[in-house]
């Protein structure tokens, strides 16, 4: 899997953390892991074009509508989802993506790859995050 070995760093360096299709649903997996990230210190900016606020954020209808720095964009949208927000990273310099299980796109994370991003599909943030506790 694309960068699966750098999740240390990532996961270190990876403190303001775009949630890209971020559900204001509390039994979705989005939801429960953006609470885990904020309960533990992270910044969460959701991105879902149909809220105005999730989870008590301010919620944002893409990436480029975030004005603040974002170190890490986790993505939980369908597989054929993903590549206009991979390319809408790259162009915002955005250098770390994290493709949650059933987002995996393995051409999207090449695309991302050869742009110098670091790159994580098919793994779950908060499984990661729990077995390591930075």
């Amino acid at each position: 899997m694309p960068g699966n070995k750098n999740i240390d760093e990532i996961l270190k360096a990876g403190r303001r953390i775009a949630v890209v299709g971020l559900s204001p649903k509390p039994e979705r997996p989005s939801n429960w892991i953006a609470r885990l990230m904020l309960e533990n210190g992270y910044t969460v900016y959701p991105v879902h074009p149909a809220h105005q606020e999730i989870l008590g954020q301010k919620a944002y209808g893409r990436l480029s509508d975030i004005d603040q720095p974002v170190d890490l964009a986790v993505i939980f949208r369908r597989p054929d989802q993903v590549m206009p927000v991979v390319e809408e990273a790259i162009a915002l310099g955005i250098p770390r993506l994290w493709m949650q299980p059933g987002a995996e796109n393995p051409a999207a994370a090449k695309k991302a790859q050869e742009a110098g991003l670091q790159v994580v599909m098919g793994k779950c943030w908060a499984v990661e995050f729990r077995s390591r506790r930075f």
